[in-house]
């Protein structure tokens, strides 16, 4: 199997038109770069809107991988990680879109290349503003045990529960500077192969939502840190489909990523239980 520098994996599910201006704008980003650069799709939602036929006519060089069902997030990126090798692997958000202009792949495994120590690293993600998004948290016990309720909005009426989604929001973060920090958000991820050697890929039990957090917890635990890079820029259209329905219990019976989101912080608490402390400096 060829060696590539960079994978570049995106999971599809009916998120044709946000999957392609994401693929333009890395297109735009490759031209003139000097590495290997493989971008995949993993088609999770069956090909129900028509993405293998559109990739195939507009970005050929994309290799596209139908999951055969909706595997989740971190399955979905596995499968596009194991397809094509690489010296590094980039999970990507179709609701991302890399600005013109800032040779920004190219930049990020220079990164890799120049600090061989860290393990992985998230950009700095900004909005359509422009404006910074929290993509960098911790996980000590009171930081994860506040993370659900943050989904439902409590922290907006608790001051106790603010306390700590402030904390695991890192909102004592001016997020201009590149550091360690716990984990990073899955929607941009960039992680290298030795990581994926000693500790394997996403822990699949998760179907969606905390694989990330799980991830970056494991290779803290292997020896391999998680850096912040402050300025990597890369847009994200964030929607935050599982807080869409306030408050505990409409969440969970009308929203299913909610109830997703709960499942997966619960499986989170039992794998790490005992275990509950932050690594970031």
């Amino acid at each position: 199997m060829i060696m590539h520098d960079l994978n570049i994996t995106f999971v599809n599910y009916h998120t044709r038109a946000d999957l392609l201006q994401a693929l333009a704008s890395v297109f735009a980003d490759l031209a003139g770069c000097p590495y290997a650069v493989q971008p995949v799709v993993v088609d999770n939602s069956g090909n129900a809107d028509g993405a293998r036929e559109t990739l195939a006519a507009r970005f050929p060089a994309v290799r596209y991988l139908a999951a055969g069902s909706n595997v989740g997030f971190g399955r979905g990126n596995t499968l596009g990680f194991q397809a094509e090798r690489a010296r590094y692997y980039f999970a990507l958000n179709p609701d991302t879109i890399i600005a013109p202009g800032r040779q920004t792949i190219e930049r990020i495994i220079r990164f890799m290349d120049a600090h061989p120590k860290i393990g992985c690293i998230g950009p700095k993600l900004v909005n359509t503003a422009g404006a910074a998004q929290e993509s960098c948290y911790r996980f000590d016990r009171g930081a994860i045990i506040s993370k659900p309720l943050r989904q439902v909005r409590l922290d907006k009426k608790y001051r106790r529960i603010k306390k700590h989604v402030d904390r695991l929001q890192m909102r004592d973060f001016a997020h201009d500077e590149t550091r360690p920090v716990d984990w990073i958000l899955g929607a941009a991820m960039v992680v290298r192969q030795e990581v994926v050697d000693k500790i394997g890929w996403f822990d699949q039990r998760y179907f969606m939502y905390m694989e990330d957090c799980d991830w970056c917890r494991t290779m803290w635990e292997a020896g391999w840190p998680v850096y912040y890079v402050h300025d990597i820029v890369i847009q994200h259209r964030h929607a935050r489909e599982s807080a869409k329905v306030p408050g505990i219990f409409p969440a969970l019976w009308k929203n299913r990523l909610a109830r997703e989101h709960l499942k997966s912080w619960l499986k989170y608490l039992w794998k790490w239980r005992g275990k509950h402390r932050y690594f970031e400096i």
